[in-house]
Formats: structure tokens, C-alpha cells, sequence
């Protein structure tokens, strides 16, 4: 063997192990980042990887984490959903003001009510988007307007607090040790990957996503599942705005105000393509995640939130930047 076929060997060696790198990175790269996140913390600050304040970031990373969960099934269909925070105060509204009163109704059924709001809600935007075929940008951008002045009408402009008991429990109980909130968060997400990664649903979201016209070609109802997204967005907004009225125990007329902005930045930091198609519950979850624990970090650190919105707005172009990149290559 020649010296040069030698170190043409060597080369090529190097370049897949350098391409098996970049895969890597590529799948993982999301993970690896949390992890880095983790270390620095730890080491910049003694109370980081206490228990109470790990308990505290689950808890509070909760809210955000339901909305990213039901975003990721609207952005996986190229669209976007920005009233999911004026559909939480107003939900959250709904729910409270079922509690209280002279004669109270019962938990359960404030949280349905509340739930079934959330669900007409989004299933407004739905038909907009999916059947009037108006841009999913300009009908949420509405509706985030339209639901928050429903929200001010309905609440007067005036919060709503001395909550029951039982409907503080979602946001305020525990359920073997662990917060409510938390516990809804993960059933959320256990149940949105079973659905998109095992169902014939998730696989039809994916196709709309992925190619709109070929997934209507092979019979799929392309408007069906577009209008079912955006209800499910709804519900999941709905779900968050009575667990952190719950937690908070009270109905703020101000509640979700640019909640959308940090769901849509989970979402896409997890990888999830603004253009539909790819990505997934697990990464959005670690997205949710590297949030947390950046806010939370920031906080201990007594960095002002003002830098903390800089770094916010900065990892979602760079997300944006490493999936057009990965696009490109693909290409």
C-alpha cells in the first residue's frame, strides 16, 4: 500500500468519524446542550441541584410545558397558534368563577366548563385556518386579541380569588410526592408521544406537515387534522390556565400574557421544525426544560430578566438558524 493511498484512508476515516460527530450532535445535540446547562449551574450556584429548588423549576416549567405539548401538534402541521395566553386567562376565568360565589359549584365541573371553553376556542381558530384557509398567523394573532377582551368582559377587568379547596388541589396538591401540576405535565406529554409516535393520527399529522398536498392525495382529511390541532391546543390551553389559576389561587384578567412566545420557543430549541413535519414530544419536553432551568438559573444568579429575555430571544433564532441549516443539507 502506497503512502499516499494511506493517508488517503486516514482521511476518509476522519471524515466519517467526523460526519458520525455531526450526526450525533445533529440527534442529540438538544440533550447535550441540557446537560452542559445542568453543569454550569451546579457550579455557579450552591442551591441549583437542591431538591426544593428543582421541585420549584418542575412546578413552574409545568404551565409552559402543557402549552408547548399541544403547540408541537400545531406546529408539526407548518402552523402556529398565538392566543394560546388569552385563551388560558380566559379559561382560567371560566373555572374560577364557577368555584366562587353564593352557591359554588363543584371543582370537576369547573374545570370541564373551562375545558369545554378552551376547546370552542380553538376549534374557532380551527375552522378559520382549515376551512376559510386564512393564514394561521393572522387568525390566532386575532384571536389572541378577541379572547383577552372576552376575557376583560367576563371578568370585568376584576380578579376572581377565594378559590375552593378542591379546585386549588390542581395547582397547589400533591400526588405521591409529587406536585399536581407536574403530574399533569407528564401525563400530558406521555400521552402526545403515544399518540404521534404510535397512532395512525400521529402519523397523519406528520403527513400534513411534511407535504400537505401529498398527504391529501393519499386520502388523508388534511382539513380534518389542522381543525383537530388547533382544538387540541385549546384544550391544553385550558388545562394550563385553571392549573395555574389553581396554583396562583386567583383569576388574573392579565394571565398568559406572551405565554404563546415561550411554548413557541420550547418547541422550535426541541427541534421541531416551523415548517412541519419533524420533530416530537421528547425534545420539545427537554426544550421545556432548558427554559426552566435557564430562568430558573438566571434568577439564582440575580441576573436581570431584562438579560434573561435577550438569551431567550437569542436561542430561538440560533434554533432557527440549525434547522434551516439542517434543511439545507438535506437538500
Amino acid at each position: 500500500m502506497t503512502t499516499s493511498t494511506k493517508q488517503m484512508g486516514r482521511a476518509g476515516a476522519r471524515s466519517r468519524t467526523l460526519g458520525s460527530l455531526g450526526q450525533l450532535f445533529a440527534r442529540y445535540g438538544i440533550v447535550i446542550a441540557l446537560g452542559l446547562i445542568v453543569l454550569a449551574l451546579s457550579v455557579l450556584s450552591d442551591n441549583f441541584l437542591t431538591s426544593g429548588n428543582l421541585t420549584n423549576v418542575l412546578r413552574q416549567v409545568s404551565i409552559n410545558g402543557i402549552l408547548a405539548v399541544g403547540m408541537t401538534f400545531v406546529i408539526l402541521t407548518g402552523g402556529i397558534d398565538l392566543s394560546i395566553g388569552s385563551v388560558l386567562a380566559l379559561t382560567g376565568m371560566v373555572g374560577a368563577s364557577l368555584v366562587v360565589g353564593s352557591k359554588p359549584h363543584s371543582p370537576i365541573l369547573a374545570i370541564l366548563a373551562a375545558l369545554a371553553v378552551g376547546v370552542v376556542a380553538g376549534a374557532c381558530s380551527g375552522i378559520f385556518i382549515a376551512w376559510v384557509r386564512l393564514p394561521a398567523f393572522v387568525v390566532t394573532l386575532g384571536m389572541l386579541s378577541a379572547v383577552r377582551g372576552l376575557t376583560l368582559i367576563y371578568s370585568q377587568g376584576m380578579p376572581i380569588s377565594n378559590l375552593s379547596s378542591g379546585f386549588k388541589f390542581l395547582g397547589q396538591g400533591t400526588f405521591l410526592g409529587i406536585p399536581v401540576s407536574v403530574v399533569l405535565f407528564g401525563a400530558t406529554a406521555l400521552a402526545a408521544w403515544v399518540v404521534l409516535a404510535y397512532t395512525v393520527y400521529g402519523r397523519r399529522v406528520y403527513a400534513v406537515g411534511g407535504n400537505m398536498r401529498s398527504a391529501h392525495t393519499c386520502g388523508i382529511n388534511v382539513r380534518g387534522i389542522i381543525f383537530s390541532v388547533y382544538a387540541l391546543m385549546g384544550l391544553l390551553s385550558a388545562l394550563a390556565g385553571v392549573t395555574l389559576t389553581a396554583r396562583t389561587t386567583a383569576a388574573l384578567p392579565q394571565a398568559g400574557v406572551a405565554y404563546e412566545l415561550d411554548a413557541i420557543a420550547a418547541v422550535v430549541i426541541g427541534g421541531t421544525s416551523l415548517t412541519g413535519g419533524i420533530g416530537g414530544i421528547p425534545l420539545t419536553v427537554v426544550g421545556v426544560l432548558i427554559i426552566g432551568l435557564l430562568n430558573n438559573g438566571l434568577d439564582l444568579l440575580g441576573i436581570s430578566s431584562y438579560y434573561q429575555q435577550v438569551i431567550k430571544g437569542l436561542m430561538i433564532v440560533a434554533a432557527v438558524l440549525i434547522d434551516k441549516a439542517r434543511h439545507a443539507d438535506a437538500a
